[in-house]
């Protein structure tokens, strides 16, 4: 890089001209030339292809920018606030028509909704992504101590139980009959409740992130088992066998470090459909593919799980779970009877409950109860109030609780748009309610 190098110039405020030294009476057009006519360049160009490049550089910088979860999470918030103005807009036809439409090969049993692609096709690659963070977290991250895992893989069980108990009880007071969408208030948000963490929480301790993460990790793999034990209504086997050897297939070749990608990415494709036709929800395929891949370093060479994130993370962040968000989150509330009936609908009011204060008690509770009785502690600088914080936060149960509301009650239901508002404005409460204790806890320990 040449010392004078005019791009490494700061541009004067009031012209295009780098500051260069001033002479008396002459202008900005006089120093540009002097310039130019002592380092050999031209100015205006130069600045000019700088002005062309922003948006370039922009598009470049994307896959760095959507490593940010804070970023991801604005674009999964930003995609889901227009979805639900336009499904409540006069043009909410439109939205719809585009939701319903079918469009796939029929002959493959793929002839789905546009919205079912988003949640079934789309939504895998987030899942295939969750599955690397997995195997990478047992490893060789913070999953494989058991003893500095334990607390947060029980509390996520905590954190589970808490919300579905609290559902269950509103349905069973209410006498509404709905308890099979119990467990949706039990998801978190990774990307979501990350992207909180990463704005509100600047200034506590690096290991609560840790702690966070171990338990939404958990808390996904938990939820990933009760989808395919509890919301798959017949198997067909003789699919689900040729999901199995293609995954199979697919984890030999990785192990083999043979990762070229006209090999891999058909196998995933044959294995996400034979687990569709199954009867399975397709996503529990692309977390088994994600389980597979080595997450062992070999001399000289990068970790496998750690590329494919890099690889992967970018179109799951940027557009699988923007898009699947998008379909998920576009309720009409006008047509459903307004606001006031989805707050009054049980199911709604379950979910809207369920998801701050059942995550609250359920993980708080549990690390207050077995750092009390047991020999297990937090450390590192966290305190029970700092989990009091999580807590709050593990309510935000955006992504797979919209997926779950799908599952649990038939396709186009009243339930389903209900259930899909109370987890969205119970992800709002908690999401609230985190910030605000993180918030007071960093600048507790700020002092």
């Amino acid at each position: 890089m040449a010392k004078n190098d005019p791009s490494k110039i700061r541009p004067s405020r009031y012209s295009e001209t780098p500051n260069i030294r001033r002479v008396a009476g002459d202008t900005p057009a006089q120093r540009k030339l002097r310039y130019e006519r002592r380092h050999g360049y031209n100015i205006s160009r130069e600045l000019r292809q700088h002005r062309r490049g922003g948006f370039k550089d922009f598009v470049k910088s994307l896959p760095h920018r959507l490593e940010d979860d804070t970023f991801g999470g604005l674009l999964l918030i930003g995609a889901a606030v227009f979805a639900m103005l336009w499904a409540n807009s006069p043009f909410r036809g439109i939205y719809q028509a585009m939701s319903s439409y079918q469009v796939g090969p029929e002959a493959l049993g793929l002839n789905l909704s546009v919205a079912t692609w988003a949640a079934d096709g789309l939504l895998a690659i987030f899942f295939f992504v969750v599955g690397l963070e997995l195997k990478t977290e047992f490893v060789t991250g913070s999953l494989r101590d058991i003893k500095t895992a334990a607390l947060p893989m029980i509390a996520a069980v905590g954190g589970v139980i808490g919300p579905a108990l609290i559902y269950l009880f509103v349905q069973s007071v209410t006498g509404t009959g709905a308890q099979n969408g119990w467990a949706i208030p039990s998801a978190t948000d990774i990307a979501f409740a990350l992207a909180i963490l990463a704005v509100f929480g600047r200034g506590l301790p690096p290991a609560l992130r840790t702690f966070l993460l171990t338990l939404a990790v958990v808390d996904d793999l938990l939820v990933i088992l009760i989808i395919a034990f509890f919301y798959t209504e017949t198997i067909a086997f003789g699919y689900l066998a040729v999901s199995f050897a293609a995954i199979a297939l697919f984890g030999l070749l990785v192990q083999k470090r043979i990762t070229k990608w006209y090999l891999l990415v058909p196998i995933a494709v044959v294995a996400w459909w034979a687990m569709h036709e199954a009867g399975v929800h397709a996503t529990i395929s692309a977390v088994a593919l994600g389980l597979l891949v080595p997450a062992a370093r070999r001399r000289g060479e990068e970790q496998m799980t750690h590329r494919f994130v890099k690889m992967w993370n970018p179109i799951s962040a940027g557009i699988a779970v923007p898009v699947f968000a998008f379909f998920a989150a576009g309720i009409n509330v006008v047509d459903s009877g307004g606001l006031g009936e989805v707050v009054r609908d049980p199911i709604s009011i379950g979910i809207i409950i369920g998801l701050p204060l059942g995550k609250l008690l359920g993980i708080w509770g549990t690390v207050v109860v077995l750092t009390q009785f047991t020999r297990l502690r937090l450390g590192n600088g966290i305190d029970r109030p700092d989990i009091f914080a999580v807590g709050l936060l593990a309510g935000i149960g955006f992504t797979v609780a919209l997926l779950v509301a799908n599952l649990a009650f038939p396709a186009g239901s009243t339930e389903v748009d209900h259930a899909a508002m109370g987890v969205i404005l119970g992800t709002l409460i908690s999401a609230f309610a985190g910030g605000t204790a993180l918030r007071r806890r960093a600048n507790v320990h700020a002092r």
